[in-house]
């Protein structure tokens, strides 16, 4: 499970890191990755809308990202905000599926950002 302090619950930060954050895009998952610079542990943001389907799965989806992502964390550099959009696809995609996703990204976006 993903700690409280790990999370995005501002509507601004959302906003901020799918407008300004670079991005990936997969079958399942979009992320998008914005290197704030401060001093704090990473952050995720999880956007899973109703077009992935009923609320038992949405949850679902949900859960799962939030494992993947507490996986990791260790990788993901201080004050780094992390945005993961699942699409609909993402509704019949198993566990490995989505880790696979959302690994390639931020392991993409985030040696993008060290370099920058």
């Amino acid at each position: 499970m993903l700690a409280r302090p790990y999370r995005l619950t501002r509507g601004s930060d959302y906003r901020l890191v799918v407008r300004r954050g670079s991005r990936c895009g997969g079958a399942r998952v979009i992320t998008s990755v914005l290197a704030t610079g401060e001093n704090r542990a990473a952050r995720f943001g999880f956007i899973i809308s109703k077009q992935v389907g009923t609320a038992v799965v949405r949850n679902t989806v949900r859960r799962r990202l939030k494992a993947v992502c507490a996986e990791a964390l260790p990788r993901v550099p201080e004050g780094t905000d992390v945005v993961i959009r699942a699409l609909p696809a993402s509704s019949s995609a198993t566990f490995a599926d989505l880790r696979a996703d959302v690994d390639r990204c931020l392991s993409r976006l985030v040696a993008a950002t060290v370099s920058a």
